[in-house]
């Protein structure tokens, strides 16, 4: 029997995985597709590699909570400094997200001139640098004492950020500026979607600070796909097990077994790297099932529709860009398109003088559910983005060797879930109504996007940690 299972090889279950195999437990792994990383993976598509969704490693840097987890695990990824972290051409204005202050500064004074912008950016980058040198908060879940005391944990915090935790994004900002222009408003909250995944009006100031200021942290590609670093994290696991998907979980009052069609695995323990909003399905158990439902409510069906392209170019690219329209796209929650390109010596991923291109967009999972108009407006929209993309980023079409999409419901069908950008912390969905890295269920455990503490690479570790640390209580 195993000490733990961990169900799911995103950013989350592989990270936690490597992490109690360094120290020393019997640990399996179940992945239910060929590659790792779940929407953070790579895969190959008639021959060529693409990143699956997430492009961007951060976290990875001195005292960073993701070089501190692999550290840990004795991993030294293959990886290549961004900077600028992104370019953000919005109408005629291209601002590179550059992790030096003064060097961003320039550029986005000239680009969005106001009389407040050092004031309100220097702030950002306070808040950011301040937040990460907070130590010692945790959050649990198993039961209300053990809540109320790691609630506690966070008061350092609480008082140190108060003001900033009160008020809406939305609202602190257009006091902070008095008068804004929409365009710098769009320049801002297109940004803050991608780390954030909400809008200026559902997050408090302090979420959009941290969101804002991700880009003066050290920022990452990896080379040869995402899905190399996550073979790398997992290489000492001790069992992994791919194409393996979970059918059902049974609990009993020792342990678990989980069914595959491979066979009926045993363990002490479950970390679960899927989804809490449909969690529940996995178990025939009424109390784990009445434990994961009370979250479904939090599923907000946002998730991502991607553009997926190989060019032949010897023009030099960016790692990463982001083209801000003027209006919301037809068929999407945003109108901004984010766009990833390998790096152009990264012959892992692509030929020489080739390009693999990611490219995603904000949408709702439910606009895609009429099997009649599926198939049509899925070729809307990806002709809109490829003609989008190749006029603004202004790539010849004649070298384009294919390109393809995906929608939510694609991944659905690949890595069992359409939500993708997990939960949102929003004004109301914050603490202590995040769901926790433990359950008050014995041996039962969660890591991933969908529970404490956030998204992207730092957000997850942060819940690896957190996790590390309840286990060791």
């Amino acid at each position: 029997m195993k000490d733990f299972a961990v169900v799911g090889s995103g950013i989350g279950g592989s990270s936690i995985a490597a992490l109690l195999s360094a120290k020393g437990f019997d640990v399996v792994l179940f992945e239910k597709e060929a590659y790792l990383g779940g929407c953070s993976s790579s895969f190959s598509h008639k021959g060529h590699i693409y990143n699956t969704g997430a492009t961007t490693l951060a976290g990875y840097e001195t005292k960073g909570i993701v070089k501190d987890v692999f550290d840990t695990i004795g991993l030294v990824p293959e990886m290549i400094q961004t900077d600028p972290a992104i370019v953000v051409v919005h109408n005629t204005k291209v601002t590179p997200r550059f992790c030096d202050f003064e060097k961003f500064f320039a550029y986005l004074d000239a680009n969005y001139p106001h009389e407040k912008n050092r004031e309100f950016w220097t702030l950002i980058y306070e808040i950011d640098a301040a937040f990460y040198k907070v130590q010692g908060y945790y959050y649990s879940n198993a039961s209300f004492f053990s809540k109320l005391k790691s609630l506690t944990s966070f008061l350092p915090l609480c008082v140190k950020f108060q003001k900033y935790l009160r008020k809406s994004a939305a609202a602190f900002i257009q006091n902070f500026f008095t008068e804004i222009s929409e365009e710098y408003i769009q320049f801002m909250e297109s940004q803050i979607l991608i780390v954030s995944q909400a809008g200026l009006r559902e997050i408090n100031f302090f979420t959009a600070a941290l969101s804002l200021g991700y880009t003066f942290h050290d920022t990452y590609y990896v080379r040869g796909g995402m899905s190399t670093l996550f073979d790398a994290i997992v290489k000492n696991v001790h069992e992994v097990h791919r194409n393996a998907e979970i059918l059902s979980i049974e609990k009993h009052n020792s342990h678990y077994s989980l069914h595959t069609k491979q066979g009926v695995f045993e363990a002490k323990k479950i970390i679960l790297n899927s989804t809490v909003y449909e969690s529940a399905k996995l178990f025939a158990s009424d109390e784990v099932k009445n434990y994961y439902k009370k979250y479904e409510k939090l599923d907000n069906y946002q998730s991502s529709f991607m553009l997926y392209m190989t060019i032949k170019s010897e023009k030099d690219f960016f790692h990463h860009y982001q083209l801000i329209e003027k209006e919301q796209i037809k068929y999407t929650l945003s109108n901004a398109v984010f766009v990833s390109f390998s790096d152009k010596d990264d012959i892992k991923i692509a030929p020489q003088g080739h390009y693999s291109i990611t490219a995603s967009i904000h949408t709702d999972s439910r606009f895609w559910e009429d099997k009649a108009k599926y198939k049509s407006q899925k070729k809307e929209l990806e002709s809109f983005l490829f003609n989008t993309i190749t006029a603004i980023l202004k790539i010849e079409k004649e070298s384009v060797i294919t390109y393809f999409s995906a929608t939510p419901k694609t991944f659905k069908r690949y890595i069992n879930r359409s939500q993708l950008g997990g939960n949102a912390v929003t004004m109301k969905n914050f603490l202590p109504f995040l769901p926790a890295n433990d359950t008050p269920l014995k041996g039962l455990y969660n890591v991933g996007d969908s529970v404490y503490a956030a998204q992207g690479w730092s957000g997850v570790m942060l819940g690896v940690k957190n996790l590390d640390r309840l286990l060791d209580a």
